[in-house]
């Protein structure tokens, strides 16, 4: 792919669609391009998660139980995996395995760091729409919490 293709596929992240072209254009120059064969393991349950994935070609399973059993969740082209791990230190919550042949797009969360600190007016607007996200789900987990009462011990 060249690098306005690998702009353009993150300018269609919602995460990183707010920021400009410029910093895109950073990220896309600092981002890895992995290859992968069917039966390849990107990552596993447990890891440490240091940067997210791009989904640039082919698919790739997705599995909480890292136990063989089928996959939970099949994702393809476009598909941003480990969103959260662009932002903070977190553990992969499911084991990822290459379908087929595919390539991912890998954005290590220094880099993701360095950027925002470059751009910090996007920096903000992707601060306001995690807190939006956190307070949604918050919301959500309420809703969960007043159904599972109702229900009883």
């Amino acid at each position: 792919m060249s690098l306005e293709q690998d702009i353009e596929l993150l300018a269609m992240q919602p995460i990183l669609a707010s920021l400009p072209r410029e910093a895109l254009r950073l990220l896309a120059f600092s981002a890895e391009m992995r290859l992968l064969r069917a039966g390849d393991v990107l990552f596993r349950t447990g890891d440490r998660a240091d940067g997210a994935y791009i989904v640039v070609t082919g698919t790739v399973a997705l599995n909480p139980h890292d136990d063989g059993s089928p996959a939970q969740l099949t994702v393809g082209k476009g598909h941003l995996i480990g969103e959260i791990a662009l932002f903070a230190e977190v553990e992969r919550p499911a084991t990822a395995i290459a379908c087929e042949t595919m390539t991912v797009m890998w954005i290590n969360r220094s880099v993701m760091a360095r950027v925002l600190a470059e751009f910090p007016d996007a920096a903000a607007l992707i601060h306001a729409m995690l807190a939006q996200r956190l307070n949604q789900l918050s919301t959500e987990l309420a809703g969960v919490g007043q159904n599972l009462s109702a229900i009883g011990p």
